[in-house]
């Protein structure tokens, strides 16, 4: 029996949708909680977990038996790579599987922002009609400069959904596309302090890394337009979130949505909490119903390959 366990808890209906998707010979469990207790128990006789949000530690990566770690997603800053290959433990990812749904939650939240959608929906259920306050601040995004922050495979989701609002596209990206790949995308490749400066929309995309922790503070803040907003989808890392709150609250920036926090679940002292001008949402730009399975089907696909000594898809492999 091959014993497959989820790090992050979740509801009886998902672990009846995934267990029956195993093959035979196949176990799934779940762990009770996110506490350490919980995790080490859950992966003691496991061959493989998975993991969303929860941190996979050296500890965690040391339990005997463990043959694989998949991560359900793109960023792994929360996997001990290094603890992984000490003890020959295999890491995977699905990458690319959720980059149109992030994609298309990022441009809900620019159209968002900028036409006061909460705002004027809050307002109404507290029997308020703010038509005037919600029509002053108001914007389109057709036509307007939106710097993408990262160009893989959800940035360029983004830029292609974008094309369809006649929008000026900037990137930023370690390595640039070539100008044929850019005219193709409809994108400009810039440095980010001229992203920063220029774009009225501002989308992080980036991995979390020792490049990218806290890329996005004060000093970066203060160098976009008073009325631009941004959107961070990335990592909650990649922001220092007070001063985010800072520059919304004092109205150095117009507004700013947020699926993704520094602390998961977010702490409810989180300065962009109840902020006006600020969306939150708890990390689900990448979680959709109809793209539940296709991911599911593609993390038991990389496992099973592991379990059979066979190498899983190249483009998913981290470890």
């Amino acid at each position: 029996m091959t014993r497959l366990v989820f790090l992050d808890p979740f509801a009886l209906s998902r672990t009846e949708q995934i267990g029956a998707l195993l093959p035979d010979g196949w176990e799934l469990s779940v762990a009770k909680s996110r506490a350490v207790a919980d995790q080490l128990a859950a992966l003691s006789g496991a061959d493989f977990a998975v993991t969303a949000d929860v941190p996979v530690t050296a500890e965690m990566f040391a339990v005997p038996g463990l043959k694989g770690v998949h991560k359900w997603g793109v960023g792994y800053d929360n996997i001990d790579l290094d603890a992984a290959r000490a003890n020959g433990v295999r890491v995977m990812r699905t990458t690319g599987s959720n980059a149109v749904a992030v994609a298309e939650t990022a441009l809900a939240m620019m159209l968002a922002l900028n036409r006061n959608l909460v705002r004027g929906h809050m307002g109404v259920l507290e029997g308020k009609w703010l038509k005037s306050e919600c029509a002053q601040s108001s914007t389109r995004l057709s036509g307007k400069t939106v710097g993408i922050v990262g160009l893989g495979h959800i940035g360029t989701a983004l830029a292609r959904l974008l094309a369809g609002f006649g929008c000026t596209i900037l990137y930023t990206k370690r390595t640039p596309l070539s100008a044929e790949e850019e005219q193709a995308l409809g994108v400009t490749h810039v440095a980010l302090d001229r992203l920063l400066r220029e774009s009225d929309v501002v989308s992080l995309h980036c991995a979390l890394n020792e490049g990218t922790a806290n890329l996005i503070d004060a000093a970066a803040l203060a160098k976009m337009k008073p009325d631009a907003i941004l959107i961070n989808a990335a990592r909650g890392g990649v922001v220092v979130e007070s001063d985010l709150a800072a520059a919304v609250r004092e109205g150095r920036l117009r507004g700013a949505a947020v699926d993704v926090f520094a602390t998961e679940p977010v702490e409810p002292d989180n300065p962009l909490v109840g902020l006006d001008g600020v969306i939150v949402t708890p990390h689900v730009a990448a979680l959709t119903s109809d793209g539940f399975v296709p991911s599911i089907t593609r993390m038991i696909a990389n496992m099973v390959a592991v379990d059979q000594g066979r190498e899983p898809a190249g483009i998913d492999i981290i470890v």
